[in-house]
């Protein structure tokens, strides 16, 4: 039997991939921004490489997350429904 997907411990790179994913769910955002905000110097966390090559996100002028990513950041960090997220904030707010 599989195990849950909250149990499951994600390496620090898978992590930081369903970070940008997430970031871009929000909407395109601009190369040069996007380059900006996740830029590494570090080349064993090729998150911006991983996430192209994977085909999670296309990039032009600007950055989008595809359908396969969106698919995978639905599947690796599913998220309440929305409705159960508004009577969250809602209740946060009293």
């Amino acid at each position: 039997m599989a195990a849950p997907l909250d149990s499951v411990i994600l390496d620090p790179l898978d992590s930081l991939i369903l970070d940008l994913l997430e970031w871009l769910e929000q909407g395109p955002r601009p190369y040069a921004e996007v380059l900006e905000a996740w830029r590494t110097s570090c080349p064993r966390l090729p998150v911006w490489e991983e996430a192209t090559d994977g085909g999670f996100i296309v990039r032009g002028r600007l950055v989008s997350l595809t359908p396969a990513g969106a698919k995978h950041l639905r599947e690796r960090r599913p998220r309440a429904s929305p409705a159960g997220t508004q009577r969250a904030a809602r209740a946060r707010v009293r």
